[in-house]
């Protein structure tokens, strides 16, 4: 079962006081409403913080200075906070965020500022994990599709960002797996693609049924010339 990945600020707080009156544990609450361990505290989070408002989704991404990541990417590797206890320091959006700066930084990139009106130059993709595809997807959907941006921001192309999306939206997480030199169970196919299938198929009988022939033919003319 998918989880879902919109929930209302009127769902979030109904969720939030069934676990603060008592009603429901955590793992009820992951059980009915299929909501992860990691986006219930970070709800609660946001409410403690900022009260209901702090449950409403952001429509743009926060942006941060170059100064700032570096700041906290160093504070990160001097051991003396936990990535949580920097997200709540400086007010990051969540701690996906912070794991892209540890990322950059540990494969050498600048961890840089984005300018304004920048675009990115990247046209072709890069090769991601299913969990990296599962990120962006849910990212790019909480931030109103912003496909450019995302895309900037995880330096992946918009196409693969768009792609994603797409897939994720109709059929989860699965959907995102990579497919890949694997076929596809029959069950799980297009019509158009059970139709490329059977138009396979009866080109390989063809050609199956061609060197029969063709090989009787020899044969035949083989045994003609014994006798």
């Amino acid at each position: 079962m998918s989880r879902r990945t919109k929930y209302t600020v009127e769902e979030k707080y109904k969720i939030l006081m069934e676990y603060k009156n008592g009603s429901k544990s955590i793992q009820e609450i992951h059980t009915k409403y299929m909501v992860s361990v990691y986006a219930f505290y970070k709800w609660r989070y946001n409410y403690e913080k900022y009260g209901v408002d702090g449950l409403r989704e952001s429509k743009t991404c926060k942006k941060y200075s170059k100064e700032l990541k570096e700041q906290v990417v160093l504070e990160y590797l001097s051991g003396k906070y936990s990535q949580g206890e920097l997200v709540k320091k400086y007010e990051i959006t969540d701690k996906t965020v912070l794991k892209r700066w540890l990322n950059n930084y540990n494969s050498h990139r600048e961890v840089t500022a984005k300018p304004k009106g920048r675009r990115n130059s990247m046209t072709k993709g890069r090769s991601t994990s299913l969990e990296e595809r599962i990120e962006i997807a849910k990212y790019c959907i909480e931030h109103n599709n912003n496909y450019q941006q995302v895309a900037e921001a995880y330096q992946v192309s918009y196409q693969q960002v768009y792609q994603w999306v797409k897939k994720y939206k109709f059929g989860g997480e699965n959907a995102l797996q990579d497919t890949r030199g694997k076929n596809k169970i029959e069950s799980e196919l297009t019509p158009e693609e059970k139709m490329k299938l059977e138009m396979k198929k009866l080109e390989t009988e063809n050609e199956r049924l061609r060197a029969e022939n063709a090989f009787l033919k020899k044969l035949e003319e083989l045994e003609r010339r014994r006798y």
